[in-house]
């Protein structure tokens, strides 16, 4: 499978909670996880600080906002999160060629600015916790896995550097986008653990061997008694 710094590397924490508990997690895991994902719940309240803090612990930054609007602002709000040293930053597959197109020169000018690694950007395909019925709802006749097929084709060919989609589409978009594509798999769940709203997941495990680049895992982390403790457990089945 993986070596030990790899399975780290893999793994995303999400810190979907507040401010306070966010640095806790972060110092409870240091010198253990690599990666944190800053989400809505986060960044919606505590701006870009929270960003600064979390890289301040040597924690490396998803910055998970689904950007989605008109072209124009989303080059100006890709080019402001990447300002933040955000390493990954998410944007909607949904917005079409010429949002992305304007995602991507968003985040080239703020590595200009900064004179720094560019922020990568993963398209938003279609949401774990979404099936086929709840596409039907929104008027999406086709199956799961070809959506996020057609919206990932989309999303790289306008500059997107790869796709988040659940891990059980993870091996038709790795074949589909190829082996340098970045594929962010949530829906990622430990055997046992609670899927809470998540509906297509996969085991750790089951996800890399899939193609998965990235694993964001929250609560089987962030909610167990001893979060360092189920972080190495992970690891250690990634890495078995």
């Amino acid at each position: 499978m993986l070596t030990d710094a790899q399975a780290r590397d893999a793994i995303i924490i999400a810190l979907d909670c507040d401010r306070e508990t966010a640095l806790d997690l972060a110092d409870k895991l240091s010198g253990k996880a690599v990666w944190v994902k800053v989400g809505m719940t986060l960044f919606y309240r505590y701006g870009p600080a929270i960003v600064d803090e979390m890289r301040a612990r040597g924690l490396r930054v998803f910055l998970d906002l689904k950007l989605h609007d008109i072209p124009f602002q989303i080059r100006g709000a890709a080019y402001s999160a990447s300002l933040t040293g955000a390493d990954i930053l998410s944007i909607h597959g949904l917005g079409g060629a010429a949002m992305i197109a304007e995602g991507r020169k968003g985040v080239e000018e703020a590595a200009e600015e900064r004179e720094g690694e560019r922020t990568k950007l993963v398209a938003i395909s279609v949401l774990t916790s979404m099936d086929q019925d709840a596409l039907a709802s929104i008027g999406v006749e086709s199956p799961v896995a070809d959506e996020v097929a057609r919206l990932a084709s989309l999303a790289v060919g306008a500059g997107s550097d790869g796709i988040v989609c659940s891990p059980q589409e993870a091996a038709e978009m790795r074949a589909l986008l190829g082996p340098d594509a970045l594929i962010v798999t949530p829906g990622v769940r430990p055997a046992g653990a609670d899927v809470g709203d998540q509906k297509r997941i996969a085991t750790p495990a089951a996800a890399i061997a899939a193609g998965a680049s990235k694993l964001v895992i929250g609560r089987p982390i962030t909610a167990a008694e001893d979060p360092a403790a189920a972080f190495d457990a992970i690891v250690a089945e990634l890495v078995a």
